[in-house]
Parts: C-alpha cells; sequence; structure tokens
C-alpha cells in the first residue's frame, strides 16, 4: 500500500488561504471603490426629494434626467466643458510632447534647470495661482474665453506631462533619431514621423490625464466664467445649490451624466495607460 504525499508548492504560488484572503481583500476594497458612485446613481433615479428617504426602494423614475436635459443650460455647459477640456488635452499634450523631447534629445543650456522648473511649479497649490492668472487674463483680455480658461488648464498639466514624457523618452532608443537623420528627415520630421506612433502609451497617460484636469476643475472656472453661456459642468452645478436649499436629486443626476465622457475617455486610453505610466518613470 503506497502513501500518496502532496505535491510541494512551485516557488511564487500561493497557498490556498492566501488566495481566499487575497480575493477576499479585493472584492471588499471593489464594494468600498463602487458604494458612492452606485448610492449616486440610486439617489438620481429617486426624484427630486426621494434623497432625503434614501433606504426606500420605491419610486424609481427618470424625473431628475428630463429636468436637467429639458428644463436646464445643462447641455450648454456640456459643450463648453468639452470645448475646454479637448482643446486643453490637444494644446497640453502637443506643448508637453514637445518641450520633453527636447529636453530628453537635446542639450541646449539651461535644459536641467527647465526641467526642475516645471517639477517646483507644480508645488504650489492651485489657489495660490487664481489672482495672478485672473490678471494676466485681464490684461489679454481673455476672462469669460474659452482660450482663456484652456490656457489657464494647461499651465497646471504641461509641467507634469513635460516631465513624465521626458522620461518616455528618454527609454526609446537614440539610434532612432539617428536614422531619421540619415535619411534626410529635420529634427521636427524624425519626432512626428518615427518618436511620436512610438510614444502612443505616454501620449495616452498625458491626454487622459490633462482631459480629466481640464474636465473637472472647479477654482479657475468659477473665478474666470462670469457668464452663464459660458458656464462649465463644474460652474454650472454650482446653481442648484442655494442659500436655503440644495437640489441633491438633480445634482445627481447631472454627476452621473458627467461622468460618462470621463468614462469613455479612460475606456479608450486604459490599454496604453499601464504601459505609459510604468515607461515614463523608468528613467529620470
Amino acid at each position: 500500500m503506497s502513501s500518496t504525499t502532496p505535491k510541494p508548492r512551485e516557488r511564487g504560488q500561493r497557498s490556498r488561504g492566501a488566495s481566499v484572503a487575497l480575493h477576499t481583500a479585493l472584492i471588499c476594497a471593489s464594494a468600498i471603490a463602487l458604494f458612492p458612485v452606485l448610492f449616486i446613481v440610486f439617489v438620481s433615479l429617486r426624484g427630486r426629494d426621494g434623497w432625503q428617504e434614501p433606504t426606500r426602494f420605491v419610486g424609481f423614475d427618470l424625473s431628475n434626467y428630463t429636468h436637467i436635459l429639458g428644463e436646464t443650460k445643462f447641455l450648454t455647459w456640456f459643450a463648453n466643458s468639452l470645448i475646454v477640456a479637448l482643446g486643453a488635452t490637444v494644446l497640453g499634450v502637443l506643448i508637453a510632447a514637445t518641450a520633453g523631447y527636447a529636453v530628453s534629445r537635446m542639450r541646449f543650456p539651461g535644459h536641467r534647470p527647465l526641467m526642475w522648473t516645471f517639477l517646483v511649479v507644480q508645488m504650489f497649490p492651485m489657489a495660490v495661482l487664481i489672482v495672478p492668472l485672473y490678471n494676466i487674463l485681464g490684461q489679454l483680455e481673455l476672462l469669460d474665453s474659452y482660450a482663456g480658461l484652456i490656457i489657464t488648464y494647461c499651465s497646471v498639466s504641461v509641467p507634469f506631462c513635460a516631465w513624465m514624457l521626458k522620461g518616455y523618452f528618454d527609454s526609446i532608443p537614440a539610434e532612432i533619431d539617428e536614422a531619421g537623420r540619415v535619411d534626410g528627415l529635420t529634427p521636427f520630421g524624425t519626432f512626428w514621423r518615427l518618436i511620436v506612433p512610438l510614444a502612443r502609451p505616454g501620449l495616452a497617460v498625458t491626454g487622459f490625464y490633462s482631459f480629466i484636469t481640464a474636465w473637472g476643475e472647479v477654482a479657475f472656472a468659477s473665478q474666470f466664467m462670469s457668464s452663464e453661456d459660458h458656464y462649465t459642468l463644474a460652474v454650472g452645478l454650482q446653481t442648484f445649490v442655494g442659500q436655503q436649499k440644495a437640489e441633491w436629486g438633480l445634482m445627481t443626476a447631472a454627476a452621473v451624466l458627467i461622468t460618462i465622457p470621463a468614462g469613455l475617455v479612460f475606456f479608450i486610453a486604459q490599454r496604453h495607460l499601464v504601459a505609459g505610466l510604468t515607461a515614463g518613470g523608468t528613467k529620470g
């Protein structure tokens, strides 16, 4: 009669108890992360006053959404936010990519202090920048305009994006640039035709960061946009909060609609995000 002995675990293989504990922790973390989102969706379907009794599972309707879309300027605010966010994304990524590539590949006086300047700029809180930016935009007659808000958001996102893209460009072999020069390409031609296609993961990360920064920003938009036709979503939602009452039902419905573009951008860029973040942090 032969006795069977348990097979030894391979190196790096988790035990059954460790696997159960890990999956339990992941499920709990996912539940904690999803609960606020699901609660907002639930309250948005309870009508204008449904938030007062959020534990009741009756009275579901779409009145908050129909009111938001039909009786407010939500669609105008949505379009304004989309214009500003896309403009800040395109312009910010273009500036950050060219700056990061120049510092990565070219040696010119002050290229190292330039990158450290980008990093130091990120240390200032946004509230400190409101007054000087307001004065600058006022002198340029860019207050209450899309262009002024786009430039403002670029001033916030470009330093971080340039720093990260510089690290990503460092991971691309310099021999590719040399091959481009041998083929007669200009420095910009080498950058645009050879480097940019290889840098798609890094550009996706910076584009996502720039879009989210502009899409959900409140402080600058509240101070720089004064006419209701130019309000972004972050500013427009403040009209639902009065001194005596807050329309929480409308705010939750608007919050659900606001997350849709951000979710679509994440879905488009998500396959590049991990590669872009890891590659951008390999070299400094």
